[in-house]
């Protein structure tokens, strides 16, 4: 029995396939572990490029190649699709769940491990207006951006198919809340829509009329970019026609508009059918989860406060990385992430030399935003770019890190179609798109209510009644 235990292979579970998660599992391959990787979703998304999506200039294909794909080749590590819900760090197991359905029950699976790498991500936050979610998306998801393309597109068609002048105006008005990279993006592109794309394509409209507003409650556009870049930014996106409102805190979104407060105190309000959500990043509520068992802190965001290698205080089998890691000096982003993963990996495989555990160093490679075609703000350590030398480096960049040969090609030739011609090949809509998302938190709230109730059928005292599952979006694959 003690022979058989020792040739038991380390387990180290990645919870998470975005660059964190992906990154520590391949930095792995070769090392005598035994990786599982378990995410929520069927593929690893390159998040940077999801509002392309979205405005119809790439596929989904092209941004989120399958996770098992990536991983097939390294013979250490598999994948598990679930919605990860409890982490018990004594018992050393992580519970995840696909969703079932009225004829299917939901599949569970208790998975356990000797290191756990935490990389579940950030979700959108509202910050404590969780309603506003249902009239304004956010962009983290496949499903965000198919919906937002949908409203997108869908606002143009009710524009076009009225004949009255009011609800002309608020089906061609669209808001987008938060000035951030993603925020900038989505609006310069939804003006190139109107501008290039939909010049001409309507009869009863003319899709010039098109306004794209954008609201932040900052006083400049991509802040961390500095005023430098900020202003040139928020110039270019003032010349294609995006109306830079700052200073304006959001007070309400609802079916009918946004109401904002300007810096003087006073409201106003717009009237949208279409608004878009970029204002801010929440982290995966399994921090909580690890507060509470091991009273490890947290910060205002939700993000778990980590060792200087990025393991949990008292706990150097389990690693915190990207957007759920708060670490001084590391921004919320893609590179973050992959670096972090990497420095994970290297620290696991030093545990079985006896090598001492090492501080991540972050190497800040620099921050970059596309504005509209041909135009683009960089910063790359003291260095700063604006213009088509800033957008040619940030495609040349967005490129090299884009996973797999076949998605790269892809991509190239959808930009070459998107940027020399006004055409755009991926603006295909379905009322699914728009309605689905809703219509899961509905269903979610039912089968939650029954489980609860059955729970209580069971245990009228509530004396072993389990907790109510928390409310995740269930995987992709078992959305039916």
């Amino acid at each position: 029995m003690a022979q058989a235990a020792q040739q038991t292979p380390h387990r180290v579970v990645v919870i998470g396939s975005g660059f964190g998660g992906i990154n520590v599992t391949q930095a792995l391959d070769g090392a005598p572990v035994e990786v599982t990787l378990i995410a929520k979703t069927t593929h690893h998304l390159f998040q940077p490029l999801l509002y392309q999506v979205a405005t119809g200039i790439l596929s989904e294909g092209e941004i989120a190649p399958p996770t098992r794909l990536i991983l097939a080749k390294q013979k250490n590590a598999k994948v598990l699709l679930g919605d990860v819900e409890q982490i018990d760090t004594e018992a050393k197991t992580v519970v995840s769940r696909i969703a079932g359905s009225r004829r299917r029950p939901a599949t569970v699976v208790t998975t356990p491990y000797d290191t756990l790498v935490v990389a579940a991500g950030a979700d959108q936050s509202y910050f404590g207006n969780d309603h506003f979610s249902e009239f304004a998306p956010g962009m983290k998801t496949i499903d965000d951006a198919l919906e937002l393309r949908g409203r997108i597109v869908g606002a143009f068609e009710l524009a076009e198919a009225t004949s009255d002048p009011v609800e002309q105006e608020r089906a061609l008005t669209f808001v987008v809340v938060g000035a951030g990279p993603t925020g900038v993006e989505v609006a310069g592109q939804i003006a190139e829509l109107a501008s290039r794309t939909f010049k001409g394509a309507f009869k009863n409209i003319n899709a010039l009329d098109a306004r794209i507003i954008l609201l932040d409650g900052a006083p400049a556009v991509l802040p961390p970019m500095g005023k430098k870049l900020g202003l040139k930014a928020q110039q270019h996106l003032e010349k294609i026609g995006v109306d830079v409102r700052l200073d304006a805190i959001v007070v309400d979104v609802d079916q009918d508009g946004v109401t904002y407060k300007d810096k003087e105190g006073n409201l106003h309000t717009i009237a949208t059918k279409c608004k878009v959500w970029s204002a801010g990043v929440a982290a995966s509520p399994l921090g909580k989860q690890l507060a509470a068992q091991t009273g490890v802190e947290l910060d205002r965001a939700g993000r778990v406060v980590v060792d200087k290698d990025l393991s949990l205080p008292g706990h150097p089998e389990i690693f915190v990385i990207g957007d759920m890691a708060s670490v001084p000096g590391v921004p919320g982003m893609a590179q973050g992430a992959i670096q972090g993963g990497k420095h994970a990996a290297k620290m696991i495989k030093g545990d079985f030399k006896g090598a001492p555990r090492t501080p991540f160093k972050y190497l800040d490679k620099g921050s970059m935003s596309t504005i509209s075609r041909f135009s683009a703000v960089a910063k790359v350590w003291k260095f700063e770019f604006a213009g088509f030398i800033a957008w040619a480096l940030w495609l040349f960049i967005h490129l090299y890190y884009l996973v797999g040969f076949k998605n790269r090609v892809t991509t190239t030739l959808s930009w070459l179609v998107s940027f020399i011609t006004p055409s755009r090949t991926q603006l295909t809509i379905t009322h699914q798109q728009i309605q689905a998302r809703i219509a899961l938190l509905e269903r979610n709230t039912i089968l939650r209510q029954q489980a609860e109730a059955a729970a209580k059928e069971k245990d009228p005292a509530g004396n072993s009644a389990p907790a109510p599952a928390p409310e995740h979006s269930p995987p992709n694959a078992a959305s039916s």
